[in-house]
């Protein structure tokens, strides 16, 4: 049955930038919905920037604009950064919209006239330089814990201790640099606590993660408190009805805001919006956010939906934060990698697959360790699934006039990567997207075997062997596209390329079980390059007074100021090495090489094409039959000679005096081919 579901990630706030860690979220819903899409259901992805608030006013007088003219320009380097990732949204709109003031306005008084706002008056910082309230961010002064100094009003960063901003010492407004007085002031009051046993019921009731819903138990052992959804002037946001100079606190009308960019989507297009916000509604809506904002979602937002009469989501999921090499990322600080700097240097794409194949279900954060990252693009994305392609599309365009043979010879073969789909679809509707990924690239692995085994480039020189080289890379072909679907929704673009190249439609997750016979398709081109080590480098240089990476930065970037026995690595690093003794069953020079011999190994599991640089040593011919060690995981490399699949490790000082194993020493020392 085909479902009917609204989706959406939480709102980026319109005074920055969007930096990886935003990117999390929104590539985490964008492969969801694009899963969703590729299953052939009526998913709708809306998002808007949050665009109100005192730092957005502040910030714009900073910049002696207009908060109007500071959020549009914000707005616009947003879309422009998600449009480059690939993040795929069906509406991108703004809080600050007629829309959401009609929302918000709506909202409010529906809550109002059924006994859920109150107003009383309470004591606030007061900065009687700028004749303004300071938000707790905007106070800053000692921790009344610690004693530490510049720490902001509502938490330490040093010792992690929380407490009001009336608390600390020697406090300064952020703003204009004077000492703050207290002054009373008229507020508006959500009442929270009208909804606690139905949220009780809600957050127990299967919409949010386990962990979530045990970490909410502890608002309710305390009581739900009324929630304070007024600010005063000056404030940039929208007025209170009835209310003169009273206004909506930025996280009251923020939510709303997916409902405002939904409604003007549906304005657009024709969708019944209603049909989405009825209590009774046969729709979905669901949301994507952190889990350092999950009491907005999960608590104040579906309380004030009931309370206006509207739905409220069937699901909130929530994830964790992202670090670099290890280390948190602070927005406030400013160690974040932009996503602007990232597109400067690199595919989008990588990081999407990367990110997928990190994330589960649950609230772990996930870490983007740089040396890591390179070395998984170039294993599994291109030394695997693209490979599979550029290894069997020449011999069908040369060879076949790029027509894919009319039968699979290996139809058990086929089956068993289609088979998979159910599997690998639950995985990807429960967001276990790493989970999926392992199993779509344990696929590749068998599909590359396959080819090795089979070795169609040996056969191509044959007498009449045509026929086996059609059926091999037909099957190669086929294999490929196969995967390309199961990885459409992580790598949307390269996935168009593909599809260009097979000369099919756009593939559906429907598609996947019928095979490519009897067609034509194009030539290949490329559609994956390594990541070489100098853009890893140049988005830290980049980035050097954002990211806190300094020391993996150093290391990726010269070892010649490194002391060679410092640089350590762990065991866990160490394991992860397979090495393997091979036999060389072949040596050849390299055309216009002057250091480098091809050699074919073989270690047990198939042949392997290596090239290593030990002419200098050794003769081609001297190598037939002899022994050497293998590092039999690295990432095939594409060089200007051809792929090499692996590295030879040689023992000496280098030149003439480089050492392999002959058959005899490598029996003496224990060691055997496997």
């Amino acid at each position: 049955m085909q479902r009917k579901i609204l989706v959406t990630s939480a709102l980026p706030y319109a005074n920055g930038s969007i930096h990886l860690g935003h990117l999390v979220e929104y590539i985490q819903t964008d492969v969801w919905v694009r899963f969703q899409k590729m299953r052939g259901h009526e998913c709708h992805y809306v998002c808007a920037d949050d665009a109100h608030g005192t730092p957005i006013m502040l910030h714009a007088q900073k910049l002696d604009i207009t908060p109007e003219q500071l959020i549009a320009n914000i707005q616009q380097e947003h879309q422009a950064d998600f449009a480059d990732f690939a993040v795929n949204f069906d509406n991108f709109h703004s809080t600050h919209s007629p829309e959401n003031k009609a929302l918000a306005s709506q909202v409010y008084l529906a809550n109002r006239d059924a006994g859920h706002i109150a107003t009383r008056t309470i004591s606030q910082a007061y900065d009687p330089e700028k004749e303004m309230f300071l938000p707790d961010r905007f106070i800053k002064g000692e921790c009344p814990k610690c004693g530490v100094a510049d720490q902001y009003g509502d938490n330490c960063e040093a010792c992690g201790a929380t407490y009001d901003a009336t608390e600390l010492k020697n406090p300064v407004s952020a703003v204009s640099g004077a000492t703050p007085i207290t002054k009373d002031s008229e507020h508006y009051f959500f009442k929270l606590g009208n909804f606690e046993e139905d949220l009780k019921a809600w957050t127990r009731g299967g919409h949010l993660q386990d962990e979530v819903s045990h970490k909410l138990n502890e608002w309710f052992e305390s009581g739900l408190k009324d929630w304070d959804i007024s600010r005063d002037a000056p404030y940039f946001g929208f007025e209170i009805p009835d209310a003169p100079n009273k206004f909506f606190y930025v996280w009251l009308d923020a939510p709303i805001g997916y409902l405002a960019s939904f409604k003007n989507y549906c304005d657009r297009t024709g969708i019944d919006f209603d049909e989405y916000l009825k209590p009774d509604s046969t729709t979905e809506m669901i949301h994507f956010i952190g889990k350092d904002i999950i009491n907005f979602h999960a608590l104040f937002w579906p309380a004030m939906l009931q309370g206006a009469g509207f739905r409220r989501p069937n699901a909130i999921y929530a994830h964790g934060f992202l670090t670099v090499d290890g280390k948190k990322m602070s927005k406030s600080r400013g160690t974040f990698i932009k996503a602007r700097t990232y597109l400067d240097h690199l595919n989008p794409e990588y990081l999407r697959y990367y990110f997928a194949a990190k994330l589960g279900s649950g609230i772990d954060d996930i870490d983007l360790n740089l040396e890591d990252f390179q070395s998984r693009i170039n294993s599994d994305l291109v030394g695997k699934v693209v490979n599979i392609a550029s290894r069997c599309a020449g011999f069908i365009s040369k060879r076949f006039d790029g027509k894919l043979a009319s039968t699979l010879s290996e139809r058990a073969l086929f089956d068993d990567f289609t088979n998979q789909a159910d599997s690998i679809a639950d995985k990807m509707e429960k967001r276990e997207f790493g989970h999926a990924m392992r199993d779509i690239m344990a696929l590749a692995d068998k599909a590359n075997q396959y080819i090795d085994d089979k070795k169609p480039w040996a056969l191509a020189k044959e007498e009449g062997k045509d026929q086996q080289v059609h059926d091999i890379c037909t099957m190669g072909i086929n294999l490929f596209r196969v995967l390309i679907a199961y990885l459409k929704p992580v790598l949307p673009r390269t996935a168009e390329q593909a599809e260009a190249f097979l000369n099919i439609e756009p593939i559906l997750w429907s598609d996947i079980a019928s095979p490519l016979l009897n067609h034509s398709i194009d030539k290949f081109k490329p559609l994956m390059t390594r990541i070489e080590t100098d853009k890893i480098v140049a988005i830290q240089q980049a980035s050097k007074e954002t990211m806190a990476a300094e020391p993996t930065a150093q290391k990726l970037e010269t070892n010649s100021n490194i002391d060679p026995i410092a640089d350590e690595i762990s065991f866990d690093d160490f394991a992860k090495i397979d090495l393997r003794i091979a036999k060389i069953v072949n040596a050849e020079h390299v055309e216009d090489a002057k250091k480098l011999l091809k050699l074919t190994l073989d270690i047990g599991l198939g042949e392997k094409q290596v090239f290593a640089g030990i002419k200098s040593a050794y003769a081609p011919e001297d190598l037939i039959g002899k022994l050497t060690v293998m590092v039999a995981n690295l990432a095939p490399r594409k060089m200007r000679f051809g792929l090499s699949e692996g590295m030879v490790l040689a023992a000496g000082p280098g030149g003439k005096d480089l050492f392999i194993l002959n058959p005899d020493d490598g029996a003496q020392a224990g060691m055997r081919v496997k």
